[in-house]
């Protein structure tokens, strides 16, 4: 039997939040046909044994060590039977009614591949549920400020949607795809270990035809980056990692790549700069600042030791 939705939840050592989004899919899901898997990036927190206990129905995948985000999905999608693939992260809590919304707006819309809620903070104010694609203005200025000086350029959480608008990208915490545009377009790349993967997939949608929507009468809470931020200076580097691997991949410009790298730099220092004496009015004796510093640092120590591997997540 085929199924409406396939969701597919990666995990790394984060088993208290997996089981809660685990929970919400069974009790929030009320009138789709769903499968639920679990890829799990080697934890060792008692995810898997949890899940298994909990969750018999779970298929639940066992990778020995941490594959990254797009290759851990993408072993899900290689077994998936439902007409769409919900890439749900394990921080997400879905609401009632909030995937069946997206369904039936995907189905009476066959031209949208991708779709995607409105996300929540705990406390229900609104996050950033959808993004441009990154260009040099993107990544070089304050995206916020971006968002408030062209908003129709640059729409955000600012503005009160009360109706679905097409977006260049959706913020992968989750995200719905039509089977039939995975097959057409292929699967996440999986040269992106953590961030931008989902943007790309965006991307080569759109080159393709596909359109990407903005649902926002469909609430999903997300407790965002959690894992990423246990590790912040880890995540940090691979942030930045895949924000060249993105331009890269997209911009086949010499001159833009140069342009961007010697922008990030310049920023880079100025923050170390102002960061240091910052910390040194306040005799090194503020916590946030003292991080901040030391994180601007070890940007600047990968990129003269030639930007290598061991520095990130991977």
């Amino acid at each position: 039997m085929k199924n409406d939705i396939s969701i597919i939840v990666v995990n790394w050592n984060t088993k208290t939040l997996l089981i809660n989004c685990l929970n919400s899919i069974y009790k929030k899901i009320k009138r789709l046909a769903f499968e639920v898997w679990v890829v799990d990036n080697g934890s060792s927190d008692g995810s898997c044994e949890s899940v298994k206990r909990k969750f018999p129905e779970v298929k639940l995948i066992q990778n020995k060590y941490n594959l990254g985000f797009a290759k851990a999905n993408n072993r899900a999608l290689t077994k998936m039977n439902g007409r769409y693939a919900v890439l749900l992260n394990s921080d997400a809590l879905l609401t009632e009614g909030a995937l069946e919304m997206i369904v039936r707006f995907m189905d009476s819309h066959t031209e949208v591949g991708i779709c995607g809620g409105q996300l929540l903070n705990r406390n229900g104010t609104k996050q950033n549920s959808f993004a441009n694609f990154p260009n040099l203005s993107t990544e070089l200025f304050n995206k916020s400020l971006l968002r408030r000086l062209f908003p129709k350029k640059y729409p955000g959480k600012e503005h009160n949607f009360l109706s679905p608008i097409e977006v260049d990208s959706v913020i992968g915490a989750c995200m719905i795809v039509k089977k039939e545009a995975i097959d057409d377009v292929g699967m996440l790349d999986e040269d992106y270990f953590f961030f931008f993967e989902e943007t790309d997939w965006c991307l080569r949608m759109k080159k393709k035809g596909w359109k990407i929507v903005h649902l926002p009468d469909a609430k999903i809470y997300h407790l965002q980056g959690q894992t990423a931020r246990r590790i912040n200076i880890r995540a940090r580097i691979e942030y930045w990692k895949s924000r060249y691997i993105f331009f890269e991949k997209n911009y086949d410009s010499r001159v833009i790549m140069a342009i961007l790298k010697s922008g990030l730099m310049v920023s880079l220092l100025a923050k170390v700069f102002f960061n240091f004496f910052i910390n040194l009015a306040t005799l090194f004796s503020h916590k946030k600042s003292m991080e901040k510093l030391v994180l601007c640092i070890r940007l600047l120590e990968w990129h003269f030791k030639g930007r290598p591997e061991g520095y990130g997540l991977k």
